[in-house]
């Protein structure tokens, strides 16, 4: 089976053209994602086509299908303009993901914007196992470990967690309160947990806690998620630099409607997954 390695801002993946292909995409995800005994990556991207258009399915490293990724709908899009599926010249490039139609605009060949939809912000469509009307969500006190985290949520397909932090976040303790956050009771479903710190107006560094893979060098929809809870909090302008370890990806909102994101994508490279290898049930 061919495949192609991509990253955008080092979110990494591997994307399989899957319209001829009947696998058990979740078993595959799992042995291929694996970075000792697979090719090694933060999720499996499938591109097929249908009478819809093109259509976009991603699986974690642990087997479950997430309903967005940013990062991943660039990487598609730059595959899609290398192998010449689709027009580089075109105004716009429309694909079909779990969670409707996205829409990608190119500012350079390696600079991709994709549009990310609409945030919701009410307990049940994000969701969360809390009694509540408020719309949105904001400062909820989770305790983990005995530390009090200022927890503001938003759905951007799926499920963000989001706490800002006013010390420097290179040392905040991800990997041991990730896991926690992530499976918590309020959350039904997961949650991809995201600590922030405003540097300024325009700028935020940030670290993601992804669900189902774990902490990653970037993630689309967690920055998107920490935009939009920056801009409620009025603590940035419409457009914001979110600075995560893999790279600066740039996020556009202006308090309503669709979010915009935009970064770079690039080709890792190409090869062989053996049949042997090829989970069929």
């Amino acid at each position: 089976m061919n495949f192609t390695k991509l990253q955008g801002a080092g979110n990494d993946f591997i994307l399989v053209e899957a319209d001829k292909n009947q696998y058990n995409w979740s078993k595959l995800a799992t042995a291929m994602c694996h970075r000792h005994f697979g090719i090694g990556a933060d999720g499996l991207l499938l591109m097929s086509s249908d009478k819809n258009g093109l259509r976009m399915r991603m699986f974690n490293p642990d087997g479950s299908e997430a309903e967005a990724c940013g990062n991943g709908l660039r990487c598609l899009v730059k595959y899609l303009l290398v192998k010449g599926i689709v027009d580089s010249q075109a105004a716009e490039i429309s694909l079909v993901t779990k969670t409707g139609i996205r829409k990608a605009r190119l500012h350079s060949r390696d600079n991709i914007q994709t549009g990310m939809g609409e945030p919701k912000f009410g307990a049940e469509e994000i969701p969360l196992a809390l009694e509540t009307k408020a719309k949105p969500i904001l400062d909820y006190l989770l305790t983990i470990d005995d530390r009090k985290l200022a927890l503001s949520f938003v759905s951007m397909g799926n499920p963000h967690a989001v706490f800002f932090e006013k010390e420097p976040i290179a040392d905040f303790p991800l990997s041991q309160l990730g896991p926690k956050v992530e499976k918590h009771q309020i959350f039904p479903d997961r949650t991809n947990f995201e600590v922030a710190r405003v540097i300024s107006s325009k700028q935020i560094e940030a670290r993601v806690w992804e669900r189902g893979v774990g902490e990653t060098l970037a993630c689309g929809s967690g920055a998107c998620a920490i935009a939009i809870i920056a801009k409620l909090h009025d603590y940035t302008d419409n457009k914001v630099d979110v600075i995560l370890p893999g790279g600066t990806l740039n996020v556009e909102w202006d308090g309503s409607g669709e979010v915009f994101l935009r970064g770079p994508a690039g080709i890792v490279f190409s090869g062989e997954w053996p049949d042997e290898n090829i989970a069929t049930d």
